[in-house]
C-alpha cells in the first residue's frame, strides 16, 4: 500500500482540527522567538528554556536536523512542508511528532517560521497495512502550499506575520491585512467576535480550539466560505505573551457535506408522514426552506391526487398546460408572497418555459444565474411570473422533476432571493436527492390512494345503496372507513326484507383492511344474501354461513398464505311486525343495543358464539319481544373501541349516546357516531338503527282449516271477501287461483307424508293455515305440518298435474317456502298496486 501526498496533508489537517497543537515561531534563522503553553505541555520545556535557542536542539535524530535544513531552504519557494520527526522531551525520552511548518511574510519582507507539532499518538490510527510505508512520507512530494492557514498577531492584535493559505482562504490581501488588527481590516461585527477570542486568549494564556467563522470575501461575490480557527498565545522567554497565532482551515466543503446529509437525514423523517399526497408535496417544501432554498413549490400532476395513472404526456391547452396542482409552497416571507397559485390552485405552464422541458425531458433545469433580462422567455410568455421575479429579486433557479415508475409525477422549483449564494453543481444534486427521497413517498401514496378508492368504490357497490325496513321498520345507517394510515377495512351492513313482512338486519366485520378484506366482505355479503332468501332462522344461518367461510378459506391459493386466513364477525336479527318479536344471533360480534321508546337502553344477554371460519362451537338464537318503537342498534367493534379503554368502557359511552328518545332515528344516527368515533378513526365505523314498527289487527286475518280438499272452496272464498274489505278487488282473482293452488299442494303432499301407521286417520287431524298479510305487498301464506320442499315442475302438454305452482310463479311478484318447528309455509307476494 502507498500513502499520497494527499493523505500526509490530510493528516496534517485532521491536527488543527482535532487537538491542540504545539506551536513555535521561529525567526529566518530558526531560533525559536515564541513559544505556545501547548508546546511546553508536548515537551516540558519552558518558554524561558526554548526562546532564543535553535530549534534543532529539539530534534533528537541527526537525519531529521538534516532534514529540516533542507526543508527549510526549500520551503522558502514551496511555502511549507510538514513530516515526521522525534522531538527531545525535558525528561530526556523521545516523542513521535507530526511537524507542520508554514512561511510568514511579514512587513520587513524576511520569512519567518510557524511550526504546529502535535504528538502522533493523538492522530488518527493509521491503517495496519499502511505501517510500512509510514517512513516513506518524507520522500513524497508535498503540495506547494499547505491548505492550513497561519496569521501571527502582536500584543495590540495586529497582523504581524501570515502565511499565503491564509489570505487566499478568508478574503483579505496581504496589504490590507499586515500591521491592522482585524477589525481595521475587515470591519464588522464577525471581526469584532473573533477579536473579543484573541483577546481572552492573550489574557488568559488557555487557547481557543475550533471556532467557525465565514470568510471576508467582496459582497459582489455570491458565494462564502467557512473556516474553523484556533487560537494560541506565544510567550517569550521570560513567559511574557508575544502575540496570539491563529491556525485556520476551510471546512466549507466538509460543512456544506455535513448539512446535506443533515437534510437528507431529515428528509427520511419528515417527507412521507402520511399517506396524502398533498401532505408529501408540502412537507418536501417545508423541508427545503430555509436550507436550500428562500422559496419553494412542488406542483403534481392532477392525476397524482386522485390516485390515478401518473402523467404519460403533457396535453396543450390555450398554449398552456393545464395539468397540474400546486401541492406544496413554502417561502422564507410568512405568506408566501412570491407565488402566483395558492396550495390548490391549477399551476398554468407556458410550453416552452423550462419547466415544460422538465416536464418533457424528464432532467432538470439549473441556472444559477437566473436571466431576468428584457426579451427572455419570462417576458414573452409569462409576465406576470417576470414580475414576481423582479419583485423578489430571484437570481438563481432549480426546477426538478419528480418521477417514479418511469412517469412523471410532478415538478419542484427551488429558488434563492435573499442568500445572495447562487446554487451549486451539489445543491442541485441535494435537490434531486429531495426530489427521489418524496417521489417515492408519493408513488407509495398515490398507489394508496387508487386502493383506497378502488376499495371505496367496492363498498359503494356492496352496501346497500337504498336499504329500507318496509312495514317492520324504519332505518339509518352510518359507515365511516378508517384513517389513511390504517386502511380500509371490511365492515359490511344489510337490511333485508323476508316475507311475512319481517326484515332481516344484518352487521358484521371482516378481520383485516384494504381491498382483500372490501372482497372478502362482498363474498360474505352475497352468500348472507342467499342464506337470508332461504328463510332460515338466525342460528342456522350463521352456521352456514360458518362452513361458507371455511369453504372460502381452503379455496384460497395456497401459495400465498397472507391471504388465506378468513374471518368474520357477524350479527343477525329478524324482526317480525306481525308478533313484534326479534330473533337474533351472533358470530363473536359485539351484541346489540335496544333502546325502548323511553330512550332506556339495554343490552341483551344474547350468546357471543365464535367469530366465522373457525367452525367451534354451535350458534344459538334468542328471541325477544319488542314494543313497538323500540330501537335496534347494530354496529361494529370500531364505533366502542379505543386503544386506552376496554370495550366495557365504549359500550357504557354507546349505552350514553343512545339514550336520545328526542331525537329523530337519522339524527340519532349520526350524533352517536360523532360522539363515539376516533379521531382519527383506527378502525371502520359502521352503525344501524332501525325503530320497530307493528302490524295493526286489521292488517292480518288467518284462518285455519283441515287438511281435505272439500275445504279449497272455503278458503277461496274467505280470502275474496277479506280483499273486497281491505278494497283490492283487483287482487281477488289472483289470489284465490294462488290460494286454490298452495291449499291443494299442501293436501296432496302433506298427505303423501303419512306412513300408513294411521290407518287412513291422520288427514283428518292435520290442519292447513291461512294468513293474509297487508303491508307494502299482499302476502299470502298457507301452512302445514308437513317438512317436504315443493318443487316447480315443467309438465308437458298430456300431463294433468304438475302446474300448481307454475301459476303461483306467474300470479305473484315472488314465492317461497320457509320452514318453522311445526312443519313450513308457502308464501307467495302481490303488488298492492294494480298493473297499468
Amino acid at each position: 500500500m502507498t500513502i499520497s501526498a494527499e493523505t500526509a496533508v490530510s493528516e496534517a489537517q485532521t491536527a488543527i482540527e482535532t487537538v491542540c497543537p504545539a506551536i513555535a515561531l521561529l525567526d529566518a534563522q530558526g531560533t525559536v522567538v515564541g513559544w505556545s503553553q501547548a508546546a511546553q505541555r508536548l515537551v516540558g520545556y519552558s518558554a524561558a528554556e526554548v526562546v532564543g535557542r535553535s530549534a534543532d536542539v529539539l530534534l533528537v535524530a541527526a537525519d531529521d536536523r538534516a532534514k529540516a535544513s533542507q526543508a527549510a531552504q526549500e520551503s522558502t519557494l514551496r511555502g511549507g512542508w510538514s513530516d515526521l520527526a522525534q522531538v527531545r522531551h525535558r525528561d530526556g525520552r523521545s516523542i513521535a511528532v507530526r511537524l507542520c511548518v508554514s512561511s510568514l511574510s511579514g512587513q520587513d519582507g524576511r520569512d519567518w517560521w510557524v511550526v504546529c507539532a502535535t504528538d502522533k499518538a493523538w492522530l488518527p490510527a493509521w491503517p495496519a497495512e499502511a505501517a510500512v510505508a509510514e517512513p516513506l512520507l518524507a520522500k513524497l512530494p508535498l503540495p506547494s502550499r499547505l491548505p492550513i492557514g497561519v496569521v501571527i498577531r502582536d500584543t495590540h492584535l495586529r497582523c504581524i506575520r501570515v502565511n499565503d493559505t491564509q489570505g487566499s482562504k478568508d478574503g483579505i490581501p496581504l496589504p490590507e491585512r499586515l500591521g491592522r488588527t482585524l477589525t481595521e481590516a475587515a470591519p464588522g461585527t464577525e471581526a469584532e467576535t473573533l477579536e473579543a477570542v484573541m483577546r481572552h486568549v492573550l489574557e488568559s494564556g488557555d487557547p481557543e480550539i475550533n471556532v467557525n467563522y465565514r470568510a471576508f470575501l467582496p459582497a459582489n461575490l455570491r458565494s462564502s466560505r467557512t473556516l474553523t480557527a484556533s487560537y494560541f498565545r506565544l510567550d517569550d522567554a521570560q513567559g511574557r505573551a508575544l502575540g496570539v497565532c491563529v491556525v485556520s482551515v476551510d471546512i466549507t466543503d466538509s460543512r456544506r457535506a455535513r448539512e446535506r446529509l443533515a437534510i437528507l437525514g431529515e428528509a427520511s423523517r419528515r417527507i412521507g408522514t402520511t399517506l396524502d399526497v398533498n401532505q408529501t408535496a408540502q412537507e418536501l417544501a417545508a423541508l427545503s426552506v430555509p436550507f436550500l432554498a428562500d422559496y419553494a413549490t412542488v406542483d403534481l400532476a392532477e392525476s397524482v391526487q386522485h390516485g390515478e395513472a401518473p402523467l404519460a404526456h403533457l396535453v396543450p391547452q390555450d398554449e398552456r398546460i393545464a395539468v397540474f396542482r400546486r401541492a406544496g409552497l413554502a417561502s422564507i416571507h410568512p405568506g408566501t408572497p412570491e407565488s402566483l397559485f395558492a396550495r390548490g390552485e391549477p399551476v398554468f405552464v407556458p410550453p416552452t418555459s423550462p419547466f415544460a422541458g422538465v416536464l418533457r425531458s424528464g432532467k432538470s433545469h439549473f441556472e444559477p444565474m437566473l436571466d431576468t433580462s428584457p426579451g427572455t422567455w419570462l417576458d414573452h410568455l409569462d409576465p406576470a411570473r417576470a414580475e414576481k421575479v423582479r419583485e423578489h429579486a430571484m437570481h438563481s433557479l432549480m426546477v426538478v422533476p419528480i418521477h417514479a415508475r418511469g412517469a412523471v409525477l410532478g415538478m419542484a422549483v427551488f429558488v434563492r432571493t435573499e442568500d445572495p449564494r447562487p446554487f451549486e453543481e451539489d445543491d442541485l444534486l441535494l435537490a434531486e436527492e429531495l426530489a427521489s427521497w418524496a417521489a417515492l413517498a408519493l408513488d407509495n401514496a398515490r398507489q394508496y390512494v387508487r386502493e383506497r378508492s378502488a376499495v371505496l368504490a367496492l363498498q359503494r357497490l356492496l352496501h346497500p345503496h337504498r336499504p329500507t325496513g318496509g312495514a317492520a321498520a324504519d332505518v339509518a345507517w352510518r359507515y365511516l372507513p378508517a384513517d389513511s394510515h390504517h386502511g380500509i377495512g371490511g365492515d359490511w351492513f344489510d337490511v333485508i326484507p323476508l316475507s311475512g313482512a319481517r326484515v332481516a338486519l344484518v352487521v358484521g366485520d371482516v378481520v383485516g383492511h384494504g381491498i382483500n378484506a372490501a372482497a372478502k366482505m362482498g363474498q360474505l355479503r352475497t352468500a348472507m344474501h342467499t342464506l337470508a332468501d332461504m328463510d332460515m332462522p338466525p342460528d342456522e344461518v350463521l352456521s352456514r354461513l360458518d362452513e361458507q367461510v371455511i369453504r372460502l378459506t381452503e379455496a384460497e391459493d395456497p401459495r400465498h398464505p397472507a391471504t388465506t386466513t378468513m374471518a368474520a364477525t357477524c350479527l343477525y336479527a329478524v324482526y317480525d311486525p306481525v308478533t313484534r318479536t326479534c330473533t337474533m344471533a351472533r358470530a363473536g360480534h359485539p351484541p346489540p343495543a335496544v333502546i325502548d321508546p323511553h330512550g332506556h337502553v339495554t343490552f341483551p344477554d344474547l350468546p357471543a358464539g365464535a367469530p366465522l371460519g373457525l367452525g367451534l362451537v354451535p350458534f344459538e338464537s334468542v328471541t325477544l319481544e319488542l314494543a313497538e318503537g323500540s330501537v335496534l342498534a347494530l354496529y361494529t367493534d370500531g364505533l366502542i373501541e379505543t386503544r386506552d379503554q376496554d370495550i366495557s368502557a365504549g359500550m357504557n359511552r354507546l349505552r350514553t349516546a343512545l339514550a336520545r328518545p328526542d331525537l329523530t332515528l337519522d339524527d340519532l344516527c349520526s350524533s352517536t357516531v360523532d360522539t363515539l368515533r376516533a379521531k382519527p378513526p383506527s378502525d371502520d365505523v359502521t352503525l344501524l338503527l332501525a325503530r320497530t314498527r307493528s302490524l295493526t289487527a286489521d292488517q292480518v286475518v288467518s284462518w285455519q282449516f283441515p287438511s281435505d280438499p272439500a275445504v279449497v272452496s272455503r278458503a277461496r272464498t274467505l280470502a275474496a271477501r277479506q280483499l273486497t274489505q281491505w278494497g283490492l278487488e283487483h287482487l281477488v282473482e289472483s289470489t284465490e287461483l294462488i290460494v286454490s293452488e298452495l291449499f291443494t299442494n299442501a293436501i296432496i303432499h302433506g298427505n303423501g307424508d303419512c306412513n300408513g301407521d294411521c290407518n287412513g286417520g291422520c288427514s283428518s287431524d292435520r290442519t292447513i293455515g291461512l294468513r293474509l298479510i297487508r303491508h307494502e305487498m299482499l302476502t299470502c301464506e298457507v301452512s302445514d305440518t308437513s317438512h317436504s320442499h315443493p318443487l316447480v315442475r315443467h309438465p308437458r302438454s298430456t300431463d294433468e298435474h304438475g302446474r300448481g305452482l307454475f301459476l303461483v310463479t306467474q300470479l305473484s311478484r315472488r314465492w317461497g317456502t320457509r320452514h318453522v318447528p311445526d312443519g313450513k309455509i308457502i308464501w307467495a307476494d302481490q303488488r298492492l298496486a294494480a298493473s297499468a
